[in-house]
């Protein structure tokens, strides 16, 4: 089962301009830093959300063309998949 989800940004910038407009939209997440592990530049920002909200989220990103990296989930057993939204 997968209970949390992050949406990677490639700046600090774009991923608060996502938190800010998610919240707006009554949607909770928490921006954080992207895990090394998901990252190809060593660095970057990512919003993480409950499952239930991370389709809604990548919808209203969409609207809003604010520009994400990537979707992934996140495992109960820590591991990650990525998702093609």
């Amino acid at each position: 089962m997968r209970n949390e989800w992050l949406i990677t940004f490639r700046t600090v910038t774009f991923a608060q301009r996502g938190e800010k407009v998610l919240h707006s939209r009554g949607i909770p997440c928490v921006m954080q830093r992207t895990p090394k592990k998901l990252t190809e530049r060593g660095c970057g920002y990512c919003l993480r959300l409950r499952s239930a909200d991370a389709m809604p989220a990548v919808e209203i990103l969409r609207q809003e063309k604010l520009a994400y990296e990537k979707v992934y989930a996140l495992n109960e057993d820590g591991t990650t998949q990525e998702w093609l939204v």
